[in-house]
């Protein structure tokens, strides 16, 4: 018992004067995750938060890219926070801090992610598409995983007729100054551009443009391995590309939720004559009942200018009303 009231000796300090006890989780996201006794974990935005203190160890990031590992005091300036370090004493508006992770904490409280399951149906063509994805991201001291599927089916009647499905796994280093580079193996399948099956593995260097409490705005360059398997007994092919990507991530984390991500990645083949993909995703979503569960909209668009041999078509897209649980 006396262990349990000990964790939770942290205090967050409103700018409407409230002052409350117990523990500090993280904030990312524009949102400091709280847990209070008696009320459970609750969030609270940033704009509504004055001073925090607590005598645990953080890893804290700001908006320049910089990372600071301390513990947070307070001032006498409002919205100013203090991060004391074996080192030295840094002090930051609370509007310039991104993320804000305990150093010292369990698995879960350093992992989030979502599961989603889509469909789209028309009667006049019997036409209906099924679709299922899901992710989840890992944080520790500098690093970042993230692991994420995403599945597409089309159906004619009860016979399928195109699928799409991907997995990948990313392993991202952060430093300072904005920049960070990763390394992203991926496995995937596209019938209607040929693509029986596609390994791939991205070595990327990252950069972020824009990061604050409602925005992330990132881009990333760097090379591209593949080796494509395609239908119709074409070809095995080994390649290798560039990559150029933009994602955007817009977020409102407290009630109701809304986030949109976006991405668009650019691939000019090396190996191959003026090959080129064009790969585009767009999840708007809104949280529905409760802040875990959410509704939105899934469109991907891919495009192949010399798809393998036997392809019945160089463009894919598709869109789909799309039901998600996230956890966070």
């Amino acid at each position: 018992m006396e262990k349990a009231q000990a964790q939770k000796n942290d205090t967050i300090y409103h700018v409407n004067g409230n002052i409350l006890t117990g523990e500090f989780k993280k904030f990312d996201y524009g949102v400091v995750k709280w847990s209070m006794d008696g009320m459970g974990t609750t969030n609270f935005e940033e704009i509504k938060i004055n001073k925090i203190h607590s005598g645990k160890f953080f890893e804290i990031k700001t908006r320049n890219g910089a990372l600071h590992f301390g513990s947070l005091d307070t001032t006498k300036r409002n919205r100013m926070i203090k991060i004391v370090s074996s080192f030295d004493t840094v002090v930051v508006h609370i509007d310039d801090i991104v993320e804000i992770y305990p150093l010292k904490k369990s698995f879960w409280l350093r992992t989030t992610g979502n599961l989603g399951l889509g469909f789209n149906y028309s009667k006049g063509s019997n036409i209906g598409t099924i679709s299922a994805n899901g992710k989840l991201d890992y944080r520790k001291q500098k690093w970042y995983y993230e692991f994420s599927f995403d599945g597409d089916n089309t159906y004619q009647g009860d016979s399928l007729i195109s699928n799409k499905w991907d997995i990948s796994l990313l392993n991202q280093r952060l430093y300072r100054g904005r920049w960070s580079s990763g390394v992203m193996v991926k496995a995937s399948q596209n019938s209607s551009l040929g693509n029986k099956l596609k390994l791939e593995m991205n070595i990327l260097g990252i950069h972020d443009l824009m990061y604050n409490s409602w925005n992330r705005l990132y881009f990333a360059m760097g090379l591209n391995g593949s080796r494509q398997t395609p239908y119709y007994n074409a070809e095995i092919t080994n390649d290798i590309a560039a990559v150029v990507a933009v994602v955007w991530k817009v977020y409102k984390f407290t009630s109701p939720k809304v986030s949109v991500d976006a991405n668009v990645q650019y691939l000019p083949y090396f190996t191959s004559n003026d090959r080129y993909l064009l790969v585009m995703n767009l999840n708007p979503s809104v949280s529905l009942l409760s802040s875990n569960f959410e509704v939105g909209l899934k469109f991907y668009y891919n495009y192949d200018n010399k798809p393998p041999a036997g392809a019945i078509a160089k463009t894919d897209y598709g869109i789909n009303l799309q039901f998600s649980y996230k956890f966070h």
